[in-house]
């Protein structure tokens, strides 16, 4: 089938076929379709949409340009969970070891920061020593002796998203709802899993601002996704202000390792990652009703067996033996510490997310340019949350800064991204809506 054909009848608005999706992945894969045929393929799609069918076709087709992992030598369900991106959303570094001391298998494949988000894997990376790329042989040790494995992408998993996706990115074609999720769900399903849960953010810090939007898209990666034989469902959770206290990548490792292990945990974050780790135990079949998750996931934690399992997690694949004990041994720590002074008092009324999010990239914490260099030092922390009563000159945040001068600047962005007001604003809620296959 030749490239320029499947894509003129995709650019009239007809509908695919399977076989012709498998033949452009085919093409896409081995190089033999130009950079501009791609490009012509993603905008046909970003303008016209693609039908469930045509979704399903190209996420499988994806899934098959490399290899799939097999988990059915484990004695538990393998599940995972994927985030759209936030602000402060370290929710897996938590998650994964509590799902897994529930009984369950997490093989968690994540990524990197992309734009205002920050990643998954840059996250890891900050913990010395951490192999946050390990061959498969050490994967699969870790995911049997721990339950769990924060990971990236190897580059034998859905090799054809990795094209796609770079070029979509220089294309003008990244908010195509059909290519979001066959990114996404090409990579779960090539990891193999029984079942995943989709964390779908929606707000000012999300790349979904609008509530319609977010429904739409955690509507079409459930229905892609049980649609290629893979059980899913989705919360749509809010973004309208950072999840944790602390954005960066030591900084919210740090804060993950509090978390875990009852030092401090912020009210939205445990709220966010109870109910994940309750949708996950249940998706996973190890409980009956989301009530029995949220008491699992809670015994989990204060017990110390999730802490234990993501101890044991990070000593195999290389990190320190005692990290868990010791995080501020380990982490890197930026030089200047710079308090965001409020200029009056009042109750924070609203927060800039994407601004807080820009802010850490700006210090380095995250990339302008996709071969940027991270530094995991830099963040910032004790983020204040909409509802904070404070008065004049009290801290808003802690900026974690190189020098002084990029410490100044990013905590004059965040002070612009803070809004005080005179009376405390109603709360908001956390989880806003839980989508299932229909």
């Amino acid at each position: 089938m030749l490239p320029q054909e499947i894509i003129r009848r995709k650019r009239d608005g007809h509908k695919l076929s399977a076989d012709e999706i498998a033949a452009f992945v085919q093409g896409l894969t081995a190089g033999s379709i130009s950079e501009g045929q791609v490009g012509a393929f993603a905008m046909a799609v970003f303008l016209n949409g693609m039908s469930r069918e045509e979704a399903v076709a190209l996420t499988i087709a994806m899934r098959d340009s490399g290899d799939v992992l097999d988990w059915s030598d484990l004695p538990g369900p393998v599940t995972d969970k994927h985030s759209t991106g936030g602000v402060g959303d370290n929710v897996s570094l938590m998650l994964a070891p509590i799902v897994a001391a529930c009984g369950a298998y997490v093989p968690m494949i994540s990524g990197r920061g992309l734009g205002h988000t920050g990643g998954t894997l840059d996250k890891m990376d900050a913990i010395p020593g951490y192999t946050s790329q390990p061959d498969v042989t050490l994967f699969r040790k870790t995911v049997l002796e721990t339950g769990c494995a924060i990971i990236g992408q190897t580059a034998d998993l859905a090799p054809a998203d990795r094209r796609l996706y770079a070029i979509r990115d220089v294309t003008g074609t990244v908010e195509s709802i059909p290519l979001i999720t066959a990114s996404i769900l090409s990579k779960k399903l090539a990891a193999g899993l029984g079942s995943l849960v989709l964390d779908v953010k929606v707000g000012n810090g999300a790349f979904m601002e609008k509530s319609r939007d977010a429904v739409a898209l955690a509507n079409s990666m459930v229905e892609v996704a049980n649609g290629a034989g893979l059980n899913a469902s989705a919360l749509v959770t809010g973004m309208n202000e950072p999840l944790a206290s602390a954005a960066g990548n030591a900084v919210e490792v740090k804060n993950a390792v509090d978390f875990l292990t009852g030092r401090y945990r912020d009210r939205r974050l445990e709220d966010v990652t109870l109910a994940l780790a309750a949708e996950m135990l249940q998706s996973a079949g190890i409980v009956s009703s989301n009530q029995d998750g949220i008491r699992r996931a809670t015994e989990a934690l204060a017990g110390g067996r999730a802490a234990a399992v993501f101890a044991r997690m990070v000593s195999v694949l290389g990190g320190p033996g005692d990290f868990i004990e010791s995080p501020e041994k380990y982490l890197p720590m930026a030089p200047v510490e710079l308090a965001v002074k409020a200029e009056q008092g009042g109750f924070v009324a609203g927060i800039a997310t994407r601004d807080i999010g820009l802010a850490v990239v700006t210090l380095g914490g995250g990339r302008s340019r996709p071969d940027d260099k991270i530094d995991h030092a830099v963040g910032l922390t004790r983020l204040l949350p909409i509802g904070a009563e404070l008065r004049p000159g009290e801290a808003l945040a802690l900026v974690h800064a190189r020098t002084d001068a990029e410490a100044g600047a990013a905590a004059a962005a965040v002070r612009a991204a803070y809004t005080i007001g005179g009376s405390k604003p109603p709360a908001e809620k956390t989880v806003l809506r839980r989508i299932l296959p229909r």
